[in-house]
């Protein structure tokens, strides 16, 4: 059975040079609606250059991507952008807000690569504000909101477009150990509505929220198991 995401014999390797630099040897892998993934390994590892792939962001040297039943491997930037925009919602440890705009504004940006009407985008961006428990503060600019409230902003971003697979890397790297269990309870909800969470950590704890672990070591993944016992946080404090 064939994932929302299919990786077949996935090579990348860079130049310095003539020299290759190989980073990524031969990764076969599935991962599957509404599942919870947590990508780890130590740096070097090759964690970052598969997310960038898995995203889109980058391409394989070899091998397939089937995305949702699109082979993305050999895509020209334009049409992968025009996937990502459709198919993945991402979620960065910088959160990549910009500091002129509301916290509405900031959500419903990807909405003008896609021709939605201003009154459209931001009654969509109220409706995703919901969700991340965020109304309150939709006119607030950046630098007016606390790490998490701006993690918060970022991941309701991400949920904009409806993606079926958000893409969170190192989510709660800038964040103290309350906010980022509160994040995780976010991402713990998403999944349970329905979406694919792919979670790129270096932290333990933070991996033991995800259903499956997957570690990658030298290019190749090295462990591939299912969680049996997802941390589950009951009634986080959100505010």
């Amino acid at each position: 059975m064939q994932g929302i995401i299919h990786l077949e014999n996935i090579c990348k390797s860079y130049y310095l040079g003539k020299q290759e630099l190989p980073v990524l040897k031969n990764i076969n892998l599935d991962i599957f609606k509404n599942e919870y993934v947590a990508l780890m390994g130590p740096s070097g590892s090759g964690k970052s250059t598969l997310m960038n792939i898995l995203g889109c962001l980058d391409s394989p040297s070899k091998g397939r991507y089937i995305l949702n039943g699109k082979d993305v491997s050999g895509m020209e930037d334009n049409d992968l952008a025009e996937v990502r925009n459709k198919e993945i919602g991402f979620v960065f440890q910088q959160f990549n807000l910009l500091p002129r705009l509301t916290a509405a504004e900031n959500v419903a940006l990807p909405l003008i690569y896609s021709g939605v009407g201003k009154k459209e985008r931001i009654d969509r961006a109220m409706d995703v504000l919901q969700k991340v428990k965020l109304v309150d503060r939709s006119t607030h600019k950046p630098n007016e909101l606390s790490g998490g409230q701006c993690q918060r902003v970022a991941i309701a971003r991400a949920l904009i477009n409806n993606p079926s697979i958000i893409l969170a890397d190192e989510p709660t790297g800038n964040l103290d150990s309350k906010t980022s269990y509160e994040i995780m309870d976010i991402l713990g909800k998403i999944h349970a509505d329905g979406n694919t969470v792919i979670l790129v950590t270096h932290e333990e704890d933070i991996s033991h929220f995800a259903h499956r672990v997957i570690r990658l070591r030298d290019g190749s993944v090295e462990t591939d198991i299912i969680n049996e016992n997802p941390v589950v946080i009951e009634h986080a404090a959100i505010s």
